[in-house]
């Protein structure tokens, strides 16, 4: 075995092997959080179904709510996979699933999205006007939009709850599929507001106030469509490694590079990491001083306190190197 083999050893175990007991209890907790959202979703998705009605804004909103199932489905689907095992066809295990999940919702937020966005435009240019008409509810005759409005309010409350609940254990768990997920509920409350605002209007004879609705609902959901399909797609195809919300390339890319140079022998150091879904595959070349031959014993070594690091080191190759890759040189770090 020679000194490079030696770096890159360690099996890379499941996406459940790499979870710390704080970090399980954390998916333990997002996996009840996802089975309550689908089931009040489901709720939510009956409920907005049965009052909708012409209102525009109102099938606007029903269409968010079954696009909200797509992202807990995602999530759970994604969560049993990654306790696979690596085999022959997938020798770096099954992290790459909660990459896929994410890619699957985004892209069914983007053709929704679109779809909704193109259908309140027609509306708006032929003028079509939608009639909210009266009900009957226990004998009596009631406007339907009270009843729309009503539904909103009630079924809005629950998901910005869950949402900002999902947002502190997107983080814990650098999952993004989760912090999608989080993002639509905690932004729920918008589109409410945007629907009832729609429903009033019709109620005080605007009519294009329901279309309008419609769009503005449509918008935000091809921002969260637009958002996590460059997201998604840039994980999927090895782009630097980023937080859990994309907002900045990922400390730990730094934290390695600073490890790895600290080495005695070590005279530059630079890393190559990409976000496999919780967990990250890092590729730490490093150039010895010059009379430097570290052993296989030495890169071992390195490789396991690059692992230390965090729990999200789960796949770690260390390459000695004669000079530091072609691209790699923007990233190094000198020992001075």
């Amino acid at each position: 075995m020679n000194a490079q083999d030696e770096g890159s050893a360690e099996d890379t175990g499941t996406g459940h092997d790499a979870f710390g007991e704080e970090q399980r209890e954390a998916l333990r907790h997002a996996i009840r959080l996802e089975w309550f959202t689908l089931a009040w979703m489901s709720g939510t998705v009956v409920l907005v179904a049965l009052v909708a009605g012409q209102s525009q804004a109102m099938q606007a909103a029903w269409a968010e709510d079954m696009l909200s199932l797509l992202p807990p489905i995602a999530f759970l689907v994604a969560t049993r996979r990654i306790r696979r095992k690596p085999d022959r066809l997938h020798p770096y295990g099954h992290h790459r699933s909660i990459g896929v999940a994410h890619l699957v919702a985004a892209t069914a937020l983007l053709a929704m999205g679109g779809y909704l966005a193109y259908d309140s435009v027609v509306t708006l240019v032929s003028v079509e006007r939608p009639p909210i008409g009266l009900t009957v509810l226990f004998g009596q005759g009631l406007w339907a939009g009270w009843l729309m409005v009503a539904v909103m309010v009630v079924t809005s409350t629950g998901p910005v709850g869950l949402g900002l609940k999902k947002l502190a254990l997107a983080e814990q768990l650098h999952d993004k599929v989760l912090y999608a997920d989080a993002d639509m509920n905690k932004a729920d409350w918008t589109t409410a507001v945007a629907t009832i605002t729609g429903v009033l209007g019709v109620g005080l004879g605007l009519w294009w106030a329901d279309a309008v609705a419609a769009l503005l609902v449509s918008v935000s959901i091809l921002r969260d469509g637009v958002k996590n399909l460059r997201s998604s797609i840039g994980g999927l195809t090895d782009a630097e490694a980023r937080t859990y919300d994309d907002s900045a390339p990922h400390p730990l890319i730094h934290e390695v590079e600073d490890a790895a140079a600290q080495e005695t022998w070590v005279a530059e150091a630079s890393a190559r990491v990409r976000d496999q879904g919780h967990v990250f595959h890092a590729e730490v070349f490093v150039v010895p001083r010059p009379g430097a031959e570290p052993s296989a014993v030495q890169l071992a070594a390195l490789r396991d306190r690059l692992h230390a690091l965090d729990w999200k080191m789960h796949d770690v190759v260390v390459a000695p190197v004669p000079e530091l890759p072609h691209r790699q040189t923007f990233r190094s770090t000198l020992r001075t």
